[in-house]
């Protein structure tokens, strides 16, 4: 019982997440041992484990702003050991390396950082930046001794009440005037759309009246044609009429107008000068 219970005794099981550093007679190995059972002698040997993972180190602190105000706030840590530097991490520190150097590390980075933004800034878009220099200047500080600072979080913050009232007030005032602003735009740009319509409107009734124009201009245009060549054509057959009536041919028609007449049942009335059958006709025409 005596060998069983030293010989399990000089047995140790690094688990996942871990690493182990071998502590011989006060003095460290400069080694880390990775997971697995690893033996020691118990007497002269001992092994001490180190977390490797992520670890989170929640923190509750009191930030300065840049106005002077105080703005309480919870923080969260990410951070982990280099494996290869765990045996160095111990010989310098020690197993109490976060109450030794990762917490007044922190604060004064954090106060150095959130004394350079105003208080309001922490609750906008400057938050991530506040979170990224804090974790730059921490990591400056701390890597070089084996602890890696994967993030700085600020997972709530408390403003003064005074503080938080002006801030949502102003808030709520400049979120009135980007409304009032979105509707000025909706104005303009309705105010634009009606003057490109009216000036459609306009452009429209131009080219409908200008097509009037040209249409009864055309059609003028087509009316005197038409009125001259009508003209033209009277012209010609009225000389051509004139060309052919000669003093026979005005004979020959009176004489046959005359007949028709007398051939007619009805009373007739001729008046005549004598020497013409019918009044007008001249009687140089009919006596040649």
């Amino acid at each position: 019982m005596v060998v069983l219970a030293v010989l399990c005794s000089s047995c140790v099981i690094i688990r996942p997440g871990q690493a182990g550093i071998k502590q011989r007679l006060g003095k460290i190995s400069d080694e880390a041992l990775t997971e697995g059972p690893r033996s020691f002698n118990p007497f002269t040997t001992s092994i001490v484990t180190l977390p490797t993972r992520t670890v989170n180190l929640e923190i509750s602190c009191n930030l300065p702003s840049k106005e002077g105000l105080t703005i309480t706030s919870v923080m969260s840590i990410l951070y982990r050991i280099q494996p290869s530097s765990a045996p160095q991490l111990l010989r310098d520190i020690g197993r109490a390396y976060e109450s030794e150097v990762i917490l007044p590390v922190f604060r004064s980075a954090a106060a150095d950082v959130s004394s350079r933004f105003l208080a309001k800034d922490m609750h906008s878009g400057e938050r991530a930046q506040i979170e990224a220099e804090i974790q730059q200047r921490m990591a400056e500080i701390l890597e070089p001794k084996g602890l890696l600072v994967e993030n700085v979080l600020m997972k709530s913050i408390v403003l003064p009440a005074g503080l938080a009232q002006s801030i949502e007030e102003k808030l709520r005032a400049e979120q009135e005037a980007q409304r009032m602003e979105f509707i000025k735009q909706q104005e303009q740009l309705d105010a634009e759309r009606r003057i490109i319509q009216a000036q459609g409107e306009r452009d429209a009734a131009v080219i409908q009246a200008d097509a009037e124009r040209q249409r009864l201009q055309i059609q003028a245009s087509g009316e005197a044609e038409a009125i001259r060549l009508q003209a033209k054509a009277q012209t010609e057959a009225n000389e051509g009429l004139q060309n052919s009536l000669t003093s026979e041919v005005l004979r020959f028609r009176a004489i046959e107008a005359f007949l028709q007449m007398a051939r007619s049942e009805n009373a007739k009335v001729i008046i005549t000068n004598g020497e013409s059958p019918f009044l007008g006709l001249p009687a140089e025409e009919l006596n040649p």
